[in-house]
């Protein structure tokens, strides 16, 4: 997945994943009562900080904060731009 946007440093572009549409029993969430995720796919990686290089790449799964980084529109599609040390877990 090649997107043109080219983070600085050791910022990381996220694609990430559609909310839940139901429960686990079956009960189906409106839009308004849906929580933001909090994992998605990582789309693009900075060069990170010479003393200090990204351990993250393009197309790992992660987990991240529920307020982390920030939220951009590119072609149509929603992104979020955050620091690597915003990123929890690498699923």
């Amino acid at each position: 997945m090649a997107l043109s946007i080219k983070p600085i440093g050791d910022r990381v572009v996220v694609e990430a994943a559609p909310a839940e549409e139901k429960t686990a029993s079956g009960i189906y969430i409106p839009d308004t009562a849906k929580e933001k995720p909090s994992q998605g796919t990582i789309v693009a990686v900075g060069t990170g900080k010479p003393e200090e290089p990204l351990t993250v790449q393009v197309g790992d799964k992660v987990l991240y904060g529920k307020y982390a980084g920030t939220e951009i529109t590119y072609e149509g599609k929603e992104y979020l731009i955050m620091r690597e040390s915003d990123i929890y877990a690498v699923l």
